[in-house]
């Protein structure tokens, strides 16, 4: 077994130029061939890391074919192009980390994940928040019952910008939240429901994801959970108002997730009711922010793909399939949003 493998990235848009950061490096990857249909983006990033001679920089995505001992892909290209990408590196025999959401389709996740697998090869989703030590951390301590009895979870996910012109508000922000609360509750949702308001874009490219009015703004949605737990989540790209607060509230007291707070992200706030009567009186309240590890999530993202490659063991944190559940969950959303509301279940077999 080889300790380095050679690596392709396709797309060096915002997030792009970051997986392009982390591989460069990464001591067991030799960045071989960068892909962006823009030349100016390719001129920039070469200048930018100083990149060697030998690496290829290309606006064709068929030249890699021609790349002899590539190992692996980082696609971080728009999401409407997943699939195809996707389902051709896999047939190229390339190992492939994708930019969430995996597809924009729950049948074509699957149909990847089954073509990875028929071809032994990694197909990992980067869904970074899911490698972000307070969301690690924060799963031992809910899973710990440190809680008590879970009430309700809630969230918040706005900021002005940057607006889509592919996907909607839910298909670009709640993906994030979602993943952190079935990792947290060790449970995917089995109901979902979401409402939404669009203004800025009424009309334009909305193929999948968007009511009859156009690509919704402002998404309010709802996941309910196998034991009744609820989640609700509020996601804007049209709020100056900016916030990534996430939260979990049981009997014994709520963690917080509050990435905006740099001081403090993972905060476990302790409280609870003891009853005199007819009254409740608030009692045993602390607060303790907890000690996190250091350490850029995405860099854990890169970190954990090279070791699935080099050891062809798939993720457990963010494998395809996780990816899948998660573009599952989106498309139940998505019907809600269309039909103004109303429940979706989306446990149950795909017809």
């Amino acid at each position: 077994m080889t300790n380095q493998i050679k690596i392709a990235v396709i797309g060096i848009g915002r997030w792009g130029v970051h997986l392009l950061r982390n591989f460069l490096a990464h001591p067991q990857v030799n960045v071989v061939a960068v892909v962006d249909p823009h030349p100016e983006r390719l001129a920039a990033v070469k200048q930018q890391f100083n990149l060697d001679a030998v690496v290829i920089l290309t606006t064709q995505w068929e030249d890699l074919k021609k790349v002899p001992g590539l190992t692996a892909v980082a696609i971080a290209t728009p999401a409407t192009t997943h699939y195809a990408l996707i389902k051709d590196a896999l047939q190229q025999g390339y190992h492939v980390l994708a930019e969430k959401p995996l597809t924009l389709d729950p049948g074509e996740c699957r149909e990847l994940c089954y073509l990875a697998e028929q071809h032994h090869l990694i197909l990992m989703v980067d869904h970074t928040y899911l490698f972000h030590p307070a969301v690690e951390q924060g799963k031992a301590v809910v899973q710990a019952g440190k809680l008590g009895d879970l009430r309700y979870g809630y969230a918040t996910r706005t900021h002005l910008g940057p607006v889509r012109q592919d996907v909607d508000a839910l298909w670009d922000l709640a993906i994030h939240d979602i993943a952190i609360f079935n990792t947290w509750l060790g449970q995917i949702p089995v109901k979902v429901q979401a409402t939404g308001t669009v203004w800025l874009q009424e009309e334009g490219s909305r193929e999948l994801h968007s009511t009859s009015q156009g690509l919704a703004d402002l998404v309010w949605l709802t996941l309910t959970y196998p034991d009744g737990f609820q989640a609700h989540i509020h996601l804007c790209w049209l709020n100056p108002d900016k916030q990534r607060r996430l939260g979990i509230v049981g009997s014994l007291g709520s963690l917080i997730f509050d990435e905006m707070s740099l001081s403090s992200p993972l905060t476990l706030l302790h409280g609870e009711f003891e009853q005199q009567g007819n009254q409740f009186i608030p009692i045993n309240q602390k607060q303790i922010v907890l000690e996190l590890e250091t350490g850029e999530p995405l860099e854990r993202v890169c970190s954990c793909f090279v070791g699935s490659v080099l050891n062809n063991t798939p993720s457990e944190v963010s494998s395809g399939w996780v990816g899948t559940e998660l573009v599952e969950i989106l498309a139940g959303l998505t019907v809600s949003l269309q039909q103004g509301g109303k429940p979706v279940f989306v446990n149950e077999p795909q017809g």
